[in-house]
């Protein structure tokens, strides 16, 4: 009688019986070194409280030197004295780079670019997405790895591939073109179909069999847009076929490992949402830039974001630099104390294990002077103590693993729309889908309020506030449900050149925001982009002093049909026009904002819209640049308790008074606090209800 495959939330738990707590560790590349550095690593790795590493990520050249010829007597002994040192490893299909000799053999596999330029190994990613010859490969390799190593005491984890997508986004050779074609049969149906989606009678680009079609090449001049968009979700898709198969190879040999591969923040090749379904637990590579002011709050949307396209579910942080990595124009360290602020942060809004790229900082190679968990000076250094004090915090708070948040705004993203609304010819190049989302994320992460970031399909039922920060394309589907629910009771918060095309990219007609137009009780004819460097005076409507500033960017002639301002432009032209609207639809509050207000505006703004839907802050009276999380336990953790971990981003001390006193768990004797003081770029980790006692193991 054959025995049920484990579900993913099954496979998961055992990971996390597994590990014991929080997961903590990093990429390990020990074929870099010798036998006698690979000793000493573990005994640094033991020191330092390390449970998991990422290993053999790119390890397909020395493990199949040759077609066929698999030799694994070298990871065999790492496998060997990981398992030896209780450290668990999340094995690498090693797939992630194919090995010189396959290039060679089948120069087919090579990419190739829009301008038909084929590229050359000698860097990583060498491979077409859509090439049999590649997946055949790689799939051999996978049941090798699988089969070999299924049994042995370290495995707990699979690593499929490596952020795919990083290098190779698109690739645009006959391959992958007729790849791309049988994707488009398979999504129209029919030939008449496609020509309706992309809008084909516009420069007699009309086709009348698929085998016509091209992937989106450089041209004489801008390419289908609808051609563009489609072949962004074909590359996406190609890609995530590649970790299909590998995946599946997995769970056929493995059926109890659970499956994840690491995405980048900020990346915009793979759509998380799609993919995220696709594994048993999603990873994350997150550098925030220590040059940058508001890095945390850029770190902060791609968590949220992650944590949405999970359903909400923890997830693994499977890089993040040490202190500095080596592939900006400028590469800032982190100054003391930043990398344990950051690494919280991260466990704060979902994570379950903090890791790193890498363990140990390489002599040679594109990566030598990114930084290590043992850098270039060794154990005496300040970074490696600062990481050995991390694994043993971390190690001190086992409870928050499978906890998770509840939130009360949505913030609603979609890949296809980022894809689309950065297309070429377009009213302004400046409206940039990242810059555009943050302008509105970045005051609501300041009024310290939880934050979920989800597709527009997503369940908006559990929101009060739903907010749409240039959603360029909406379909009329979801633009239904969004109306639904702020009919219902809930909040709707929206900024300029949102709804404006479905999902075909065609514009929604009878003025701008399409679908919403009624929800929001506007209607927009013209959009109006600034000159570079261009400001927009504006005032409050109804003549008292806030909001007012200058506005940016951006400018639309907005109609009043049933909302009424809240915010004018003034000057010439545009005296008295709406600059931002209020509308009561059904039982709910809609707000529109028609330009780019500068942050002050924004922030009361923004405000307005969480007091409308009743959204009080995680810990109210915070100082600003002190972050507040709760994450929750879930039914099945036992005991209902919650921790609340409060974050000082700020270069400033803060006393904060705890409206219930909570557990310091991160003393050894969880004492109870009333009252805690936050140091600059200090963490408080506080446990409530089941977590007062002190701890017995």
């Amino acid at each position: 009688m054959s025995t049920p495959e484990a579900t993913p939330a099954q496979r998961v738990r055992r990971l996390r019986d597994r590990l014991g707590g929080i997961g903590f560790g990093g990429d390990y590349n020990p074929e870099q070194w010798d036998d006698a550095t690979r000793a000493e690593d573990m005994r640094l790795m033991r020191a330092a409280g390390v449970n998991l590493v990422n290993l053999a990520i790119f390890a397909w050249g020395r493990v199949e030197p040759a077609r066929d010829a698999y030799d694994f007597s070298y990871f065999d002994a790492v496998m060997d004295d990981l398992a030896a040192n209780g450290i668990v490893a999340d094995l690498a299909t090693m797939t992630a780079s194919p090995p010189a000799w396959l290039a060679a053999e089948h120069p087919e596999i090579l990419p190739v670019t829009a301008d038909g330029l084929v590229l050359s190994p000698g860097g990583r990613q060498h491979y077409c997405p859509s090439s049999p010859v590649f997946r055949d490969r790689a799939v051999r390799l996978v049941e090798a790895v699988a089969t070999h190593y299924r049994d042995h005491p370290a495995l707990g984890l699979w690593h499929v591939g490596n952020e795919y997508g990083i290098h190779i986004a698109e690739c645009y050779c006959d391959t992958s073109a007729a790849d791309f074609r049988r994707w488009l049969a398979d999504r129209y149906g029919g030939i008449d179909a496609l020509n309706a989606a992309w809008s084909t009678d516009f420069w007699s680009q009309r086709y009348t069999s698929f085998d016509q079609i091209l992937p989106p090449r450089s041209a004489p001049t801008y390419p289908n847009p609808s051609q563009q968009l489609d072949f962004k979700r074909f590359s996406s898709d190609a890609l995530l076929a590649c970790f299909r198969l590998e995946r599946d190879a997995l769970r056929r040999i493995t059926p109890d490992v659970p499956v994840t591969t690491n995405f980048l923040a900020g990346h915009k090749t793979v759509d998380w949402y799609a993919w995220a379904p696709e594994m048993d637990v999603a990873a994350l590579d997150s550098y925030p830039d220590p040059h940058w002011e508001h890095a945390h709050i850029g770190a902060a949307l791609s968590y949220d974001a992650l944590r949405g396209a999970t359903g909400g579910e923890p997830w693994l942080l499977t890089e993040q630099a040490p202190s500095a990595v080596n592939w900006r124009a400028r590469n800032a360290g982190k100054v003391p104390g930043k990398m344990r602020l950051w690494s919280w942060q991260a466990v704060a809004q979902g994570a379950d294990a903090i890791m790193y790229f890498q363990w140990r900082q390489s002599r040679g190679g594109a990566e030598k002077f990114h930084s290590g968990m043992v850098p270039h000076a060794g154990e005496e250094s300040r970074v490696y103590r600062e990481v050995r004090t991390l694994g043993r915090e971390l190690a001190l708070a086992p409870e928050l693993v499978g906890t998770r948040t509840r939130n009360d705004v949505a913030v609603l993203f979609d890949w296809n729309s980022w894809w689309a609304v950065e297309l070429d010819s377009h009213p302004s190049d400046a409206v940039q889908c990242l810059d555009r989302v943050l302008d509105l994320y970045a005051p609501l992460f300041a009024h310290g309020v939880g934050i979920d970031v989800v597709h527009p399909s997503a369940d908006l039922s559990g929101y009060k506030l739903v907010v749409l920060p240039g959603l360029y394309m909406l379909s009329e589907e979801n633009a239904a449900r969004i109306a639904e629910f702020v009919e219902r009771g809930g909040s709707l918060l929206a900024t300029f050149f949102s709804a404006i095309v479905d999902e075909n990219d065609r514009v929604h007609l009878g003025g701008y925001p399409g679908p919403l137009r009624d929800v929001l009780g506007v209607r927009v004819e013209e959009f109006w982009p600034t000159a570079e460097g261009e400001g927009i005076p504006v005032r409050a409507a109804d003549g008292t002093p806030e909001p007012a500033g200058a506005a940016s960017l951006w400018r639309e002639d907005v109609a009043l049909h049933g909302a009424r301002p809240e915010l004018l432009f003034a000057g010439p032209d545009w005296d008295d026009r709406p600059a931002a609207t209020v509308h009561t639809y059904g039982a709910g509050t809609a707000r529109y904002i028609a330009t780019r207000p500068d942050p002050a505006t924004m922030a009361e703004l923004t405000a307005r819209a969480l007091a409308d839907a009743k959204v009080a802050p995680v810990l109210p009276g915070l100082p600003h640049g002190v972050q507040a999380v709760i994450r929750h336990s879930t039914p099945d953790s036992g005991p209902a308790y919650d921790v609340l971990i409060l974050l000082n981003h700020t270069e400033d001390e803060h006393e904060i008074e705890l409206p219930l006193e909570r557990c310091d768990m991160l003393a050894a004797d969880r004492p109870a606090l009333s009252r805690v003081t936050l140091a600059p770029r200090a963490v408080a980790v506080l446990g409530g209800t089941a977590l007062s006692a002190p701890r017995t193991d």
